[in-house]
C-alpha cells in the first residue's frame, strides 16, 4: 500500500511540473489571438473573457486537442510510431493560421528539448520535427511518468486555461482576484470535457472556432504586440 501511495503522489507531482507556468517552453509568450481580440474591442471585461474562453474550450480544445491528446497517449503506451505520427500531423492540420501552427511546433520542440534532459530519450527524435506539437510531447511525458490519461487531459486543459487567464489579466487588464474568479468558474466544466474527449469517436474529432482563427490571422499583422501569437 505504501508503494502505491508513493507512486500516485509522484505521478501527481510530475503532472504539476508539466502544467507549471515555470516550464521553460515559452507558453507565456503566446496569447492565441486573445491579444488581437482585446485590441479590436471584442473582449473588454471579465464577462467577455469568460464567454471567449468558454467558446474556445467547448468548440475547440475539447473537440480537437483533448481527444487527440488521448489518442497520442494511447499510441505512446503502445509504442505505435505510425499512430503517433498520424495524430501529430492531424493536430497540426487542424491549426487554421501560421501563428497557431508555429506555436505548436515551437512549444513541442521546446518540450522535447526539456524532456530529453529529463531522461525521456524518445523526445530526442522530436527536437527538429516540423510535426512536433505540444500535445505530442506532453502525452509522451505523461505516458512515461505514469500519469493517467484523464489526469493528463485535465492538466493540459488547465494549463491552457491558466495561460489564457494570465493573458486577460495583462491585456484587458483584469485584477488578480478577477482572474482567480474566472479560473474557478471555468475550471468547473473541465471534468465533463475531459470525459467527453475520451469518449469522442475518431470520426467526430475536429472543430473550428472562427473567432479564434480570425483573431489569430489578424494578430499576425498587428503592428504592436506583446505576444508572439
Amino acid at each position: 500500500m505504501l508503494i502505491t501511495v508513493m507512486t500516485t503522489n509522484l505521478a501527481l507531482l510530475r503532472l504539476l511540473q508539466l502544467v507549471s507556468p515555470g516550464l521553460p517552453i515559452g507558453m507565456y509568450s503566446y496569447s492565441q489571438g486573445f491579444e488581437c481580440a482585446v485590441q479590436d474591442g471584442w473582449i473588454k471585461n471579465a464577462s467577455d473573457t469568460a464567454d471567449w474562453l468558454n467558446g474556445v474550450l467547448k468548440q475547440g480544445l475539447s473537440r480537437v486537442d483533448a481527444p487527440i491528446l488521448g489518442k497520442l497517449f494511447d499510441a505512446w503506451q503502445e509504442n505505435n510510431r505510425v499512430h503517433i505520427e498520424h495524430w501529430s500531423a492531424t493536430l497540426i492540420a487542424c491549426r487554421e493560421t501560421s501563428e497557431l501552427r508555429n506555436e505548436d511546433r515551437q512549444t513541442g520542440q521546446a518540450l522535447a528539448r526539456l524532456l530529453a534532459k529529463l531522461d525521456v530519450p524518445e523526445a530526442q527524435d522530436w527536437l527538429r520535427r516540423p510535426d512536433a506539437t505540444l500535445a505530442t510531447l506532453f502525452s509522451l511525458a505523461a505516458s512515461r511518468w505514469q500519469i493517467t490519461k484523464s489526469d493528463m487531459i485535465a492538466g493540459y486543459l488547465w494549463g491552457w486555461l491558466e495561460n489564457q487567464v494570465l493573458c486577460a489579466v495583462k491585456l484587458i487588464p483584469l485584477g488578480q482576484v478577477a482572474g482567480q474568479q474566472l479560473l474557478k468558474h471555468l475550471a468547473e466544466q473541465l471534468p465533463e470535457l475531459v470525459q467527453q474527449a475520451q469518449e469522442l469517436p475518431d470520426e467526430e474529432i475536429g472543430g473550428s472556432v472562427f473567432g479564434l482563427a480570425l483573431a489569430s490571422s489578424r494578430h499576425e499583422m498587428q503592428y504592436s504586440r506583446l505576444f508572439r501569437s
